[in-house]
């Protein structure tokens, strides 16, 4: 644990409380905490959250954008759900991020553990993608991958992150119940 992983952790929980809500300013906290990941998983090994963490400030700043021309900066933004052909979509591509990152970092690198760190990546990409567009199942998503990151990072001895991602996951929770709520209310009576 060092300082920087205690900084990007209060950034992060920042950041997640203010995505429940709905509030744009999750943004700036996101930001920034995702560029002190990005240091910290490279320094454990962990090359695909590291880069990860890359598109994460990109897809941020776009997401940014778009809360505040769903009008973020008055109010909390609308939601919606995805049709199923979509679903089917998104879980296809974390399929093949996975095998294809996966197998190109077992071949390449000295990954900690490819596979298992390129599903993650994968899944956080798209569920990225569906927060920024407003979609519901992004919480979903982002259960699972709290699930999954706990477990990875345990594993790679990075205890204080892997108590964010706890949080994360209950904060997830709380969210995809939240947005569910805000969904009904948007419905005409």
């Amino acid at each position: 644990m060092n300082v920087l992983e205690i900084i990007a952790v209060a950034l992060g929980l920042a950041n997640i409380g203010l995505l429940v809500r709905r509030s744009i300013w999750n943004y700036p906290f996101g930001m920034a905490m995702v560029a002190l990941y990005a240091l910290i998983f490279f320094e454990a090994k962990l090359y695909g959250e590291a880069g990860l963490q890359v598109f994460f400030f990109a897809v941020q700043g776009w997401g940014w954008l778009l809360w505040a021309r769903a009008g973020g900066l008055d109010h909390a933004v609308a939601v919606q759900r995805m049709g199923w052909p979509a679903r089917i979509g998104a879980l296809a591509l974390v399929v093949a991020w996975t095998l294809g990152q996966g197998m190109a970092m077992h071949r390449m690198t000295d990954a900690a553990m490819p596979y298992a760190d390129a599903a993650i990546t994968g899944a956080s990409v798209v569920a990225q993608v569906l927060l920024s567009l407003r979609r519901i199942e992004n919480w979903v998503l982002w259960i699972a991958i709290d699930v999954a990151s706990i477990a990875l990072y345990i594993q790679r001895d990075l205890q204080l992150t892997a108590g964010l991602y706890a949080a994360f996951l209950l904060l997830s929770a709380v969210g995809l119940v939240e947005w569910l709520r805000a969904e009904r209310a948007q419905q005409p009576a």
